[in-house]
């Protein structure tokens, strides 16, 4: 969408221009070129455009190679647009284009004058996103290589038109800022006695239902406990708060009057529902259809079916093997054994938390703002987000201070060691990056008259 400005003055924000996967082993010899494309988006483009342009990219990965064998092309910059370049699999090469944002003025004689800013797309947040994309993908449907073993090029292709033409209209490029390039897991801060009374509910479910294989805990869309890889967690964790729980945001005690619970006899009153499965236990035609996920992609390979169930703002995610179907007796039992104790520990969740606000008191603004995150257990802290969703990044700062932020970021891959950076910004305030120990911490400070020194100081 355009936003006019001073002067009317229309900017225009990144756009995904198109998006590919192909194979160049799949069709080698003159004449065969469409066979190498096994998914491209907008499918409307004409068939030699789409040739052409899967040729351009296999170009310019094979001669980048020249100059880097082992580092291939990640993108390719252009007046107009960015190309990202992501090989997930051998020889299986996804590509991104995206269109540069853009401002068009009126010149003199009052035709428009259009403006591309060729700098403002930082690589890494769009290359991030990217590798999301294939993450996602295999989440739900396993790596590139396993469909074709299932049914060769034609049931990846089928998964690939199924799961992108829908996961491509979920990208909003103009919203991708740092966090994208974390991937980070926000955390939800507990005291010792009701963790262990997460960990003890936990142990008694996995007992319980005893198909269960690994198990999740989340609290206000943040983690309190998972079984699973620390990778796939991350990845599951994106699609939980991003698709997932927005889709089901309604007021915290919606169950109290649902049907669902009215007429259930004998049931102890409780809260909770599935957001994955049936969504009326009392149907004796219900779907007890969950959604299957893959982890452990790199060596066991495991196909399992997602059960999230929901009481207040808790959440608890159960993972079966898919080779076993729940049945709806299943879901009733265990609808009766997990929501009334969900229930509980949601509520004392709540009071422990607020307990915890109330001592640590309501501070007054901090002059500072930060994003922290860990890359050894990938925790994940922002007070400059107030919200963050795929389509909005709402932050309390301004633009280019984000854009400086993924600046520093950039720096700090290239170096191996520790390192600080301070900068002044235009509009007097500081923005300093640490890196220390697989940490990052990023502060903006808003000190008109500070020195650097004393910013150094400060922190």
């Amino acid at each position: 969408m355009a936003t006019a400005g001073a002067a009317q003055e229309k900017q225009f924000p990144p756009a995904l221009l198109s998006f590919f996967i192909y194979n160049p082993r799949f069709g080698p010899r003159e004449g065969e070129e469409e066979k190498k494309i096994l998914f491209y988006h907008p499918n409307e483009v004409e068939k030699n455009e789409k040739i052409r342009n899967v040729g351009l990219c296999e170009a310019i990965v094979q001669f980048t190679r020249t100059f880097s064998p082992s580092k291939p092309a990640k993108s390719l910059h252009t007046q107009k647009n960015r190309q990202f370049f992501n090989e997930p699999e051998e020889n299986f090469w996804m590509v991104m284009v995206v269109r540069n944002p853009m401002i068009e003025k009126h010149s003199k004689d009052g035709k428009p004058v259009v403006e591309y800013q060729e700098e403002e797309l930082l690589d890494k947040v769009y290359s991030s996103v990217l590798q999301q994309c294939y993450s996602m993908y295999k989440l739900f449907n396993g790596t590139f290589l396993k469909a074709m073993e299932d049914g060769g090029v034609k049931v990846l292709k089928e998964r690939l038109e199924k799961f992108f033409h829908r996961y491509l209209q979920t990208l909003h490029l103009q919203s991708c800022d740092l966090l994208d390039i974390f991937g980070g897991i926000s955390f939800f801060p507990l005291d010792k006695m009701t963790y262990l009374k997460i960990q003890s509910f936990i142990n008694k479910m996995e007992e319980s239902l005893n198909i269960v294989k690994y198990t999740a805990f989340l609290y206000n869309d943040q983690l309190i406990w998972s079984g699973l890889e620390q990778d796939d967690m991350r990845i599951l964790y994106k699609y939980l708060t991003t698709s997932l729980f927005p889709r089901h945001i309604e007021p915290e005690l919606a169950g109290r009057d649902s049907p669902i619970r009215a007429e259930m006899p004998g049931n102890l009153q409780h809260y909770g529902r599935f957001l994955t499965g049936p969504l009326n236990l009392n149907d004796p035609e219900a779907k007890c259809r969950f959604p299957k996920i893959f982890v452990n992609t790199e060596d066991s390979y495991e196909e399992l079916h997602l059960i999230v169930y929901k009481a207040m703002s808790a959440a608890v995610c159960f993972m079966i093997d898919a080779s076993m179907q729940p049945s709806l007796d299943f879901c009733r039992r265990l609808d009766s054994i997990v929501g009334p104790q969900l229930t509980v520990l949601a509520s004392d969740i709540c009071e422990q938390y607020n307990i915890n606000k109330r001592i640590s008191g309501s501070e007054k603004e901090p002059q500072f703002k930060f994003i922290y995150f860990n890359h050894m257990n990938l925790a994940e802290k922002s007070t400059i987000h107030m919200r963050k969703t795929p389509s909005v990044s709402l932050t309390s700062v301004h633009p280019d201070l984000m854009k400086i932020l993924g600046d520093i970021n950039s720096d700090f891959t290239r170096m191996d060691e520790d390192e600080e950076i301070i900068v002044k910004a235009m509009s007097d305030y500081w923005v300093v990056g640490k890196k220390s120990d697989q940490r990052e911490l990023y502060v903006i400070l808003n000190q008109k008259n500070a020195n650097l020194i004393e910013v150094n100081g400060g922190l």
